[in-house]
This record gives C-alpha cells, sequence and structure tokens, in this order.
C-alpha cells in the first residue's frame, strides 16, 4: 500500500518488470526524500535535523520517509477518500470506539468529527501490519 511504498517496506519484488520499476521508485523516493532533507536543514534547527537522521548514511532516508509518512497518513487518507461517496464505507468498524461498540465510516469512508475518539483519523488498523499478513 501507499504507506509501505513511502516507508520503503513494500514486499512485493513481482516479476522482472516489476522489479525494475520498484528500483526506479525506489531511487525517485530517495530523490524526492534527499530534497526534502535539504530543505529541513536550510530552514535550520540547531542541529536537530542532522542528529536525527545521522544514521542513515545510504542516503535511504527511511527515517525521515517513517516520520513524514506519520505526519501525512490522514492528509494522504483524505486525498484517496476524496471522490468517495457519500454513502460509501470503510470495512471496518473503526469510528468512535473500540472493539464492539465503534461503528462504520459514516461519511466517504471516514469517521465524522462527532463520532468520537476516532474522529477525522484513517481507518484502518492495518498500517503496521506487514502487508503479506493483511
Amino acid at each position: 500500500d501507499i504507506g509501505d511504498i513511502v516507508r520503503g517496506k513494500d514486499l512485493y519484488l513481482g516479476n522482472t518488470h516489476e522489479s525494475t520499476q520498484r528500483i526506479i521508485l525506489e531511487n525517485n523516493l530517495k530523490t524526492i526524500f534527499g530534497h526534502i532533507y535539504e530543505e529541513l536543514i536550510k530552514n535550520g534547527s540547531n542541529g536537530q535535523i542532522e542528529a536525527r537522521y545521522q544514521d542513515d548514511d545510504k542516503k535511504n532516508f527511511f527515517k525521515l520517509r517513517e516520520d513524514w509518512w506519520t505526519a501525512n497518513r490522514s492528509t494522504v487518507w483524505k486525498a484517496i477518500t476524496c471522490h468517495a461517496g457519500e454513502s460509501d464505507k470503510y470495512f471496518r468498524k473503526t469510528c468512535g470506539g473500540s472493539g464492539k461498540t465503534a461503528t462504520q465510516t459514516p461519511s466517504q469512508c471516514r469517521c465524522t468529527k462527532t463520532s468520537g475518539a476516532n474522529a477525522d483519523k484513517v481507518p484502518t488498523y492495518f498500517d503496521y501490519v506487514p502487508q503479506y499478513l493483511r
């Protein structure tokens, strides 16, 4: 899924053509997150940015990618669901409660702000479950 791709954890290797495309995508992501890293450094942070991401000697920016995904996950979900119909629902009950009290997403595959603790959040449990188990 998108989160796995951004974070560099996409396990699908596929055929030779797919593997080649994956290498191209990974190189593009390195470039994009390299630019993000340079902008963060340029904007100044008294060495905090360098200290946080210093262990990335291969310039894969995995920690930065993880941080970016954490910060932008709900925005990406809203972009994905922006054309979902008003009556479309996410397949799991994840809004407004936990376990047996949770309800389905009432509108555009999103929890509403009035539905409780999970309001306006991405309604999925699967973000950190390995892709092959989903």
